[in-house]
């Protein structure tokens, strides 16, 4: 029974078959494209392109393509090109309208579901790819080549704007697909990253042997662009591709290109290309240990990069490290009372490239970033557990140094046990006392609470005074902390600068971190605008790097940007964090073409009060006064922080309504890791080609 006064809650609700919402077509999409993208950021705006390069990469995978070329084209639209046979445009039985049309405009249709359409493995699972696509985009044309014909059809934010027509005929074969997505969706902007481009499709590259894929940045090409001709792939009348990739030797090529900047332990890299054939899934492996700490295992399932692993991922490691236990014990190098070496010993030093094609294939979500197919466990451990084991027996000194880069993982997993409990013990038993050097915040909720990094005493003098007690903590560092690409974490957490920075975050660190533990939700590096500040800050993005990647990837790491010029005008003051904002200044104040001379900071008196003269001049119908000045404005060149009084530091830097803070992210994980390993790994070769190829450009404060 429900009471009255209830009962009229409950009716004036009106909830009833009317309040139910149907979403038609693509409605679902739009409404909520987080579900089908992962985002409307950066990340879901690029997986457009990712969409559509794998319905023509399947094509390839299945032997009916060869070539596909992606094209920045002007005003944040891309167009995609292959050469495979193209999507049908006769009607669809069910649908009774094209195929093409049932394609672009409807979830879940396309030819992967079974049949005869792909005998293969493909990237696509759901058919909801190219709709995705067509249903976020402001602007969406398909060209079809044929059966003879070129067929087109255009859409708008997922709606058709006329029924596929055959424009002309054609003796190619393939599909172009131009989009131009939605502002109203991506908010956040919708200009493309050639880099982060070129990246993921070098690595496509790799991962499908033989095909050409060809990258083209015709974005300055604005009203030149030639889309007519014999031929639609280098049809745009431009120079040579932007980036070109083709490669036959596969994951090993992809291993050794991971392995540019590093030292192997061990000569011969293994790879194993194989079916499982009572799964009848393809896995193909290829790996080489590294004189490195850190781990590099890429992941995929039917070319899709699982970022989160899966199935085959956890087969892999369950094999790996029950093979290489094995194999120490049959030869006693592992003796009887040596323990087992565990999965994250195996996994140290270890660059490894994991691929599975799966006819039918199950991923977690949409943007299929963890398999979940259970028969891809299996038949990873299978065939990888039978190749790596003639491996090791073909390759015994190879074997020896697997297991020997083993046990020294296994011993300074011990010594760095040891370094961690006695330095957190430590702090437990001080009623886990924060460092001295620390000036905390008041506040403890770690949603408002800031972390300064400051380079030094002095800074941090400044920087203590200047701040907001109840929300910005100060740490100053004493000169250069360690290189920890360098070091491993007993001798790293013998540090007293790295110590502190653990300490002080109270995240802990290592296989004890704990991201809901941080202290701060803002850890903001404050270096000085010199080369020792710039090293100084790339010795912390290496810490947070490589220890503390979720706390980057949460967007909790941040880098100030003091200014460089204090511009003082009279009583008017005026910063500059560029020498193009200091022009700007001048040119403001009537100073555009006269040369100044700065001064040092803290050798800077306040400037003479400025006397300024009046004159009138006739322009047009009216007069015009204009200032004659009389005295030149002083420009104070910072050095650093410590040489700013705290007055200056808060209102330039730390008041979160003037300053500028710029977000630490990594895009590409992987190209990451190499560039990190090459500027600040043991050897020294690629680090010295990098500084000489690279030496001009470099803008130095001498």
């Amino acid at each position: 029974m429900v009471a009255k006064k209830d009962e009229e809650k409950v009716k004036k609700s009106n909830y009833g078959a009317e309040s139910i919402q149907v979403l038609e077509g693509l409605e679902p999409v739009r409404k909520r494209p987080g579900m089908y993208i992962g985002s409307t950021g950066p990340d879901g705006l690029h997986h457009l392109i990712w969409e559509i390069f794998d319905n023509s990469r399947d094509e390839a995978m299945n032997g009916h393509a060869n070539r596909v070329e992606i094209t920045l084209l002007p005003d944040d639209t891309i167009r995609v090109v292959d050469n495979g046979r193209g999507i049908p445009t006769d009607i669809h039985p069910k649908t009774k309208v094209s195929a093409l049309e049932t394609i672009m405009c409807t979830l879940h249709a396309g030819g992967k579901f079974g049949g005869d359409g792909y005998a293969g493995a493909t990237g696509g699972l759901h058919g909801v790819g190219a709709s995705v696509v067509n249903a976020l985009s402001i602007m969406c044309k398909v060209e079809i080549h044929r059966d003879g014909g070129l067929f087109v059809q255009e859409y708008s934010q997922g709606k058709k704007k006329a029924n596929v027509k055959q424009i002309g005929k054609s003796k190619l074969h393939g599909t172009i697909v131009t989009f131009k997505p939605d502002a109203e969706i991506f908010k956040e902007g919708t200009v493309f990253n050639i880099d982060r481009i070129i990246s993921h499709l070098r690595q496509q590259a790799y991962l499908v042997k033989g095909i050409f894929i060809h990258v083209i940045d015709a974005r300055k090409y604005e009203g030149k662009l030639n889309f007519e001709g014999e031929t639609y792939l280098y049809d745009l009348g431009l120079e040579q591709p932007t980036e070109s990739f083709y490669f036959e030797g596969g994951l090993k090529s992809l291993v050794k290109h991971y392995n540019e900047f590093t030292k192997p332990v061990h000569k011969n890299i293994f790879y194993i290309d194989k079916n499982a054939d009572a799964e009848k899934v393809g896995v193909e492996i290829a790996l080489q240990y590294v004189d490195d700490m850190t781990t590099k295992l890429v992941a995929f399932a039917n070319n899709i990069h699982t970022t989160e692993g899966g199935t085959h991922v956890t087969g892999f490691k369950t094999a790996l490290t029950r093979i290489i236990n094995a194999y120490a014990r049959k030869n006693n190098i592992l003796k009887e009372k040596d323990e087992n070496l565990t999965g994250d010993d195996v996994l140290e030093g270890l660059t490894c490239v994991i691929s599975v094609k799966l006819r039918e294939i199950q991923f977690e979500g949409q943007t299929k970033s963890k398999l979940g197919s259970m028969e891809a466990q299996s038949a990873v451990s299978s065939v990888f557990s039978d190749a790596f084991t003639f491996f090791m027996e073909e390759n015994p000194d190879d074997a020896k140094e697997i297991i020997n880069k083993g046990l020294l993982a296994l011993r300074a997993r011990k010594a760095a046990k040891a370094a961690k409990d006695s330095v957190l013990r430590k702090g437990a038993l001080e009623g886990f006392s924060l460092p001295g050097k620390l000036a905390d915040c008041q506040s403890n909720d770690p949603a408002e609470s800031e972390l300064f990094i400051v380079e030094g005493d002095s800074a941090g003098g400044s920087a203590k005074m200047g701040r907001d007690r109840r929300t910005q903590a100060i740490l100053p560092l004493r000169g250069k902390i360690l290189n920890v690409e360098r070091a491993r974490l007993d001798r790293m957490l013998g540090s007293e600068q790295i110590k502190n920075l653990v300490l002080a975050m109270g995240a802990a660190i290592g296989d004890t971190f704990d991201i809901s533990k941080c202290r701060y939700h803002k850890l903001i590096i404050a270096t000085d605008a010199d080369v020792d500040g710039a090293h100084i800050m790339t010795l912390l993005l290496t810490f947070f790097f490589r220890y503390y990647r979720p706390i980057i990837d949460a967007g909790y790491v941040y880098i100030a940007q003091p200014p460089l010029y204090k511009i003082t005008y009279g009583k008017e003051i005026n910063y500059a964090y560029t020498d193009e904002e200091k022009f700007a200044v001048l040119k403001k104040l009537g100073f555009g073409d006269e040369s100044i001379e700065e001064s040092e900071s803290g050798e800077t008196e306040e400037s003479e009060e400025v006397t300024e003269g009046e004159e009138e001049v006739s322009e047009g119908k009216g007069k015009e006064k204009i200032v004659k000045k009389s005295k030149k404005p002083s420009i104070q060149r910072y050095k650093g922080l410590g040489e700013m009084n705290p007055d200056e530091l808060k209102e330039t830097t730390m008041d979160i309504n003037k300053r500028i803070l710029k977000q630490v992210n990594v895009d590409e994980a992987e190209e990451a890791s190499r560039v990190f390993e090459m500027l600040m790994g043991s050897e020294v070769g690629p680090r010295k080609s990098f500084i000489q190829t690279h030496a001009k450009s470099a803008n130095l404060d001498i």
